[in-house]
């Protein structure tokens, strides 16, 4: 996985410009996503077509990850050039904090994209209702270097449980993988943070004869912001969203950017996102979060960390306050 062509230094990627004598067919840019059975991954591959078709000489891939803490590592070390991601893992990134301890991003907002939910998801069979319902048994916080990791483990620290010690297992699963683990009945539960629906938990929830259970958790809201920041906010996740979902879930959301390094030059962040935004109908198809993708969305607050100037300069003349 590369941010930097072969051939030469990458503007979109390194925020330099290209050598001289490069043509302009030879710029590639990686976007980094996250798991397939997500929702950064379907609308990644979209942005990708999107800008190699709309920028003159442009050659964008989405990349396969972990999530949004390994795109943002990956964005820090110039592998890539823009990165989908939680505003946790973005503020984390900037700060140096957590598992960016040493290594601080220099990451700047684009734009804010849709809210990702954290899922608690579990089956009727497995007995699990509560939060302490979970202590004892077999789950899985996420894949390693994701973002559902990093507030899988705020969550379970809100709850007044011990991620090492109260659970019979502790598994690092993708949630493809956590659905197919709890299928085969190696698992109980696991946490995936995304947007809604996601194909993972969907292929759980029309399995036959399986009732899927989301956990409720909103009520550790203030435990959680008292200890991180206020970057978490209660949502709820509609019942029927899912396949037999039975009813509401109160849960805690955190917001979506994209993001890229802060040397990445002007015109390139501007061509990124007349693109994008001239494409969001196509978007939305893709995938129905990105039907949040708004003037009203772009907002200073729910970005997290600074915008890229020419992001913010874009976002005000097309009419957003950023307030």
């Amino acid at each position: 996985m590369s941010g930097i062509s072969r051939r030469g230094l990458i503007a979109a990627t390194a925020g330099t410009l290209a050598l001289p004598g490069l043509a302009a067919a030879q710029t590639q840019m990686a976007i980094a996503t996250g798991t397939t059975g997500g929702v950064y991954y379907p609308l990644g591959g979209a942005l990708a077509n999107y800008l190699s078709r709309g920028i003159p000489g442009m050659s964008a891939t989405a990349e396969v990850t972990g999530g949004s803490v390994a795109n943002f590592q990956l964005l820090g070390a110039g592998r890539v050039g823009m990165v989908f991601g939680q505003v946790d893992a973005a503020v984390d990134g900037l700060r140096g904090a957590g598992p960016f301890r040493g290594r601080a991003v220099a990451a700047r907002a684009i734009a804010v994209l849709y809210t990702n939910r954290m899922q608690v998801v579990t089956t009727a069979a497995s007995g699990i209702r509560t939060m302490a319902d979970l202590r004892g048994k077999r789950v899985s916080t996420g894949a390693p270097g994701s973002a559902t990791e990093l507030f899988a483990f705020r969550v379970i620290a809100a709850a007044g449980l011990d991620r090492e010690r109260d659970f019979r297992a502790r598994e690092r699963l993708s949630p493809a993988e956590s659905t197919n683990a709890i299928r085969d009945g190696k698992l109980d539960a696991y946490f995936f943070v995304s947007g809604v629906p996601t194909s993972a938990i969907t292929d759980l929830a029309a399995t036959p004869g399986t009732q899927i259970v989301l956990v409720d958790h909103a009520d550790l809201h203030q435990r959680i912001v008292a200890e991180n920041g206020p970057v978490y906010f209660p949502e709820v996740i509609p019942a029927n969203t899912y396949p037999g979902q039975a009813r509401d879930n109160q849960q805690l959301s955190v917001a979506n950017i994209l993001a890229v390094r802060e040397d990445m030059p002007v015109e390139m962040v501007t061509n990124i996102l007349r693109v994008t935004w001239e494409n969001r109908e196509d978007w939305a198809r893709v995938h129905a979060e990105a039907r949040n993708f708004t003037l009203a969305a772009q907002k200073t607050a729910a970005a997290g960390i600074p915008w890229h100037p020419a992001a913010e300069a874009f976002w005000r003349a097309a009419g957003a306050t950023l307030a």
